[in-house]
């Protein structure tokens, strides 16, 4: 017999991104991020890069924004910084995929944010502490629509750009990983089991920096799509 569930409270709306050319929303399961996997950046962050085994940290599946919204600069901090970054989103579940057979569980592509305050992260990693606080915040995840791999394929390289109202901050491309998308599966598979509704951003580009109340920020992938975002005044979010 059916159990019949009474919550305490209305249940939250899933957390979706809409599929690029379709009626279709990606519902996200969770949010994945790797860290300093782009060489120039690792270096601008204090380290010298090396072809360790990337490391990852989460976001909430509700820190996602949808592309074009307006946003509060966020709580907590007088350093909010951009992080432009190739986002993968998974479609098929896997555990141990090995490198070869990757790339068959992504469903598609976006181009994301992750948003980052910097201060406390650095606090944080100056005392051995966790980074949650300065990277799983609220509306800390701006996301483009999901672009099907069968539709734009798997960008092993292109252009990956954000301007800062007009002033270009960042710009590489994604052939410059250091641990690319199918690597980054195999390794990510063997910490957690992959499932469909899942993200993965792949790690930024050097020129991260920070943001203000009023900014205007457009930032691109080549051959998958555009992302714009606004940051709105404390007295106005």
């Amino acid at each position: 017999m059916r159990t019949i569930v009474k919550y305490a409270f209305p249940v939250p709306e899933v957390p979706s991104v809409p599929v690029a050319g379709t009626e279709l929303a990606f519902a996200v399961r969770r949010i994945y991020c790797v860290g300093r996997n782009y060489r120039e950046h690792a270096r601008e962050m204090g380290f010298e890069p090396e072809r360790d085994p990337p490391f990852f940290f989460t976001k909430p599946a509700d820190a996602i924004v949808q592309n074009g919204a307006t946003i509060r600069y966020a709580l907590g901090t007088k350093n909010l910084h951009h992080e432009i970054e190739l986002v993968v989103a998974i479609g098929r579940e896997g555990v141990d995929i090995p490198r070869e057979t990757a790339l068959e569980h992504v469903y598609g592509y976006a181009v994301g944010v992750d948003l980052t305050r910097r201060d406390l992260q650095l606090a944080a990693r100056d005392k051995g502490r966790p980074w949650d606080v300065g990277k799983g915040f609220d509306e800390s995840a701006p996301i483009s629509a999901v672009h099907r791999a069968v539709d734009v394929g798997h960008p092993a390289a292109g252009a990956l750009w954000l301007e800062v109202n007009g002033t270009l901050r960042q710009k590489a491309d994604v052939s410059e990983m250091i641990w690319p998308v199918p690597d980054v599966i195999a390794f990510l598979s063997r910490l957690f089991v992959l499932e469909s509704g899942d993200l993965i951003y792949t790690g930024t580009p050097a020129g991260v920096g920070p943001l203000e109340p009023g900014d205007r920020l457009r930032g691109a992938l080549e051959g998958v799509d555009e992302i714009t975002l606004q940051i709105a005044p404390y007295e106005t979010a």
